[in-house]
This record gives C-alpha cells, structure tokens and sequence, in this order.
C-alpha cells in the first residue's frame, strides 16, 4: 500500500461538496471547474492504477470543457484514454465492458439541472465507484497532495460505438416479435435523443419524438422523469397521438420510464415487474433483484413466474456487487435504474425500454390493462420532507407503532397486512423520504396522512389503526 504522506488535509480550490455517495457532482464552475476537474482525473487514474480509461460526456454546456481537463488529469497520471465522444451513460459502461478497458468517466449531472455537471466513475467491468470504495480516496488523495509520480504521459485516441451499442442492446430482444406499436418517446434534450432514432430504425414501431435536440440547457423541461411535472408534455401528446405507450428518458439516457396509453405514468417498479417476467422466460428460476421500495406487486410477480425474488436496498453502487453474488439475471429500482447480467451487471434505460417493448408486444393487451393483471396496489409516491434531525424522526416513527416489527436495511420498513412503508434519509440533503403502500386509495390516503403526522413531528389523536 502507497505511503500516505502527512500534511493538512486540504482541498484546494475544489468544494468538498461534490463528492456524493456515488458520483461527483456540482455547480459549474463555483463548484465544479476545469481544475477541479483536472485533480479528479489524476486521482481517479491512480485510484484505477494504470491502464487505459474510456471517456465519454453528454451534450450539458460545459461537458466538452471538463472532459478534456479530466483526459488531461488522466494521461498525466500515466493512464491513456479512449475517448467515445457524446455517448449515453450505459454506452460508456458499455465501452468499459466490451472493450475489456480498467476503467470509464462519464462526465454528466444525470437528471440535475443545467447548471450542474460531475462525473460517474467505474472500474474494469463497469463496476461503480462509490464513496465508501474510491471515490473518498480519490478525495483524500487530492487534499494530501498525495499523488505518485507517473512513469509515463498518457495517449489518447478515439473510438465510435454508438452502432456497436445499439447492436448490443437490440440483442436482448427478439426483433421479429415487436409489435408495430406508435410510441411517444421524449428525450428531454438529453443523450437519449442521439440513440433511441437508431433503434427504431430497427424496429417495426412508429416513433413520435419529442425534445431529441441535444441541448444542455433543457429549453422544454427538466430531464428528470421521476418528478410528474416533466411527464405532462408527453402525457398529452400520448393521449393526442393515440399512442399504444410513452417514454421518458433523464438527461444522460440510463434512466427510462413509461406510460400507458391513458396518459397514465408507471413507477420504476412496475417496469421491473414487466421486465422481470420476459426475462424469467428466459432464464426460468434466476434470481431477480428489486430495491425496497419497490411495489409488493415485484415480489409476487417474480415467485409466481418461478424466479428467486431478492430485496436490495437502494442505490446502483449497492445493487450492483449484490447482482454479481447473487448471479442474478437482472435488478430493478423504483428510480428508473434498471441492470442486466448480460450488461456487465450496468444499468440501461435504452435496454430496459427494448424488454418491456418485447413484454408488452406478447402480452397482446394494451399497457395499462396489462399492468391492472399484475399490479392490484396502490402507491403515494415519495414524499420528501425536511426534518431537523433524521435520527431522532426516524425513532418517533417507530415508537409510533410499538407492535411492528422494524426492518432498518435502508432507512425503515414496516409491514402489515393490507398497507407496508418505508422511510429513509436522502444522501445528500436533510431530508426524508417517504413511500407507502396500500391494497385500497382509502387506506393509502388515511396512512399517507398519520405518517406526514408523526414525521412532522405534530401532535396528533390517538388512533385505532396506528399499529395495524
């Protein structure tokens, strides 16, 4: 192990802020500039320790500047880089894995708005970094100044293959079941718009774009589909087209959501489910990962589909070691992230859509009567709510249901029979988040309410069914 040399540990010039719990990510530039940059790639090619990187960024304003300050740290640390240009987040995963590379950086903010940007890091074989295993050394090395000297300057050269992804992703998928369904996909101006054309070119169906400019200023909405307000331009255009579904995709394109044909959005969970049972078809008896906050309806789609159900908690650096112990054929999150084994064990909105495209085609129902067959719940959505100190709120939810057994894998879970819910603190902010579960809207409303109660911290009546 390297000497870590004593001196203050500082960080100069770069906020300490960006550093998250699975990617770095900032305001540019008070946050995150081309010296921040340039720091976090010599850091980053020695956490690698050598080898050859792949880069690629997404269409965000400032993602050419930073990538070349981030190649530029890269080489400098004696690393090369294969640069892949403007490329979806799972293409670059897709690089690292098929081209057999140490390591990848993507730069992107994801869903974040324009004036963020920041990068996701990984190792030989698309695994994640995290805080917790490279991207806090990458931090440390940085505020010690404890960089090795490089043997070498790093080359760089380029490479295509954006044809080669999409080749990979239609191989999940047999073409020649596709339904010719019109489908509405918004792309929210983000990287999605460069890929899903060339898709469809190979598929039967009729796509109706919307937002598929390349634009980092997101001039229509927010790429960020799990907040219902970036649905409702595609929600209507669903219902005018007389669309068979919708799709959505967030700004770096590995996060896909979709929309029956009612206008009606479905969570990350129910597009698990949907995939899950194509997969299961073919690999009978596999183990399938879902994050818990995912729906019951994942659970007891799974064990009636004969496969093995496994419960995660939430976050891709978490799930993806776990769908390598556990071998599993695929895992989903009520986020939109969705992995596949055969995908290096990477995420894939572009993947996730193929799947449930080909689900959807056999089932021979329209989406949201296929969806009422295997869904029977209903859910509140996650409801933040900033409290003053997250460990002394989660305790008052468990005392308020003294007779509940408590489950503290990610926050808190607690089950009944008819209604279950989950509470947990946000990475990032004094928040938390709040999903609950129902088997009817007049129970999910009633235990919505008498949670926001008791986690708001105000006096309430006594109730009957508190501790149901």
């Amino acid at each position: 192990m390297r000497s870590v040399r004593r001196r203050e540990s500082t960080l100069p010039g770069i906020d300490a802020g960006i550093f998250k719990s699975y990617d770095v990510r900032g305001i540019v530039p008070e946050q995150l500039n081309a010296h921040a940059a340039n720091l976090i790639g010599r850091a980053f090619a020695q956490e690698i320790g050598g080898g050859t990187i792949a880069l690629g960024r997404d269409m965000r304003i400032h993602s050419d500047e930073l990538a070349q300050a981030l190649s530029d740290g890269i080489t400098a640390q004696g690393c090369d880089v294969v640069d892949v240009g403007r490329v979806p987040t799972d293409a670059l995963y897709f690089a690292v894995g098929s081209l057999k590379l140490d390591g990848g950086a993507m730069v992107t903010a994801s869903h974040n708005p324009p004036e963020y940007n920041g990068f996701k890091l990984c190792r030989q074989g698309a695994e994640p970094l995290s805080l917790e295993d490279g991207i806090g050394r990458i931090r440390e090395t940085i505020a010690l100044d404890d960089f090795d000297p490089p043997a070498r300057t790093g080359a760089v050269s380029q490479r295509e293959i954006s044809d080669a992804y999409v080749r990979h992703a239609l191989s999940f998928v047999d073409g020649s079941r596709i339904k010719p369904f019109r489908i509405v996909v918004d792309a929210g101006n983000g990287m999605a718009g460069a890929a899903v054309p060339r898709v469809f070119g190979e598929l039967p169906c009729t796509l109706i774009p919307m937002f598929f400019e390349l634009d980092g200023t997101f001039p229509n909405h927010e790429a960020n589909p799990i907040d219902p307000a970036n649905l409702r331009q595609l929600q209507k255009r669903i219902v005018e087209e007389r669309a068979d579904f919708g799709v959505a995709f967030d700004g770096d394109g590995d996060r896909m959501f979709l929309v029956d044909e009612k206008g009606r959005p479905l969570g990350g969970d129910v597009v698990t489910l949907l995939v899950a049972l194509n997969l299961l078809k073919k690999h009978p008896g596999e183990a399938i990962l879902y994050n818990l906050i995912c729906s019951k309806a994942v659970p007891d789609a799974i064990s009636r589909a004969g496969g093995r159900a496994v419960r995660t908690p939430v976050g891709h650096a978490l799930i993806k070691p776990i769908m390598k112990h556990e071998e599993a054929v695929f895992g989903g999150e009520h986020s939109g992230h969705f992995y596949f084994r055969n995908n290096w064990n990477a995420d894939s909105g572009l993947i996730a859509m193929l799947v449930a495209l080909e689900t959807i085609s056999e089932s021979g129902q329209p989406l949201s009567e296929l969806v009422a067959s295997v869904d029977p719940y209903v859910r509140s959505g996650e409801i933040n709510t900033k409290v003053s100190s997250i460990a002394k709120t989660l305790e008052r939810v468990v005392k308020a249901y003294p007779k509940a057994i408590v489950d503290r894998t990610d926050g808190i879970t607690i089950s009944f029979e008819s209604w279950w819910f989950n509470v947990r603190p946000s990475n990032t902010e004094p928040l938390l988040r709040l999903n609950v579960e129902a088997d009817s809207a007049d129970l999910l409303e009633e235990k919505t309410a008498e949670l926001l109660v008791i986690i708001k911290g105000h006096r309430r009546k006594k109730s009957s069914t508190a501790a149901e």
